[in-house]
């Protein structure tokens, strides 16, 4: 099963999830996403608009590779991946 890793400022808004390893069951990034709301109710929310793309200033990795389909989580997470999640840092 896929583990999950959140950058520290995530756990400031689901601190529920920062005391625990996140092994999140899912074939694909959306799946995971879908699962890990459950474990911790709004991330998703908080993670993707509307839509269900990816938000703008949110990166998600599988090991070392940036997601590439941002728009419909299609990316498949082998079961021994991490999942990085975490906020991106943009302004001028």
């Amino acid at each position: 099963m896929p583990k999950v890793k959140l950058t520290t400022h995530l756990y400031r808004y689901f601190p529920e999830l920062e005391q625990q390893e996140l092994w999140v069951e899912g074939k694909y990034v959306k799946q995971m996403i879908d699962n890990l709301d459950v474990a911790a109710p709004g991330i998703k929310q908080y993670l993707l608009e509307d839509s269900g793309a990816v938000r703008r200033h949110v990166l998600v990795s599988i090991h070392d590779t940036l997601l590439i389909d941002r728009k419909t989580l299609s990316d498949n997470v082998p079961p021994d991946a991490t999942l990085y999640i975490f906020q991106a840092l943009t302004g001028g």
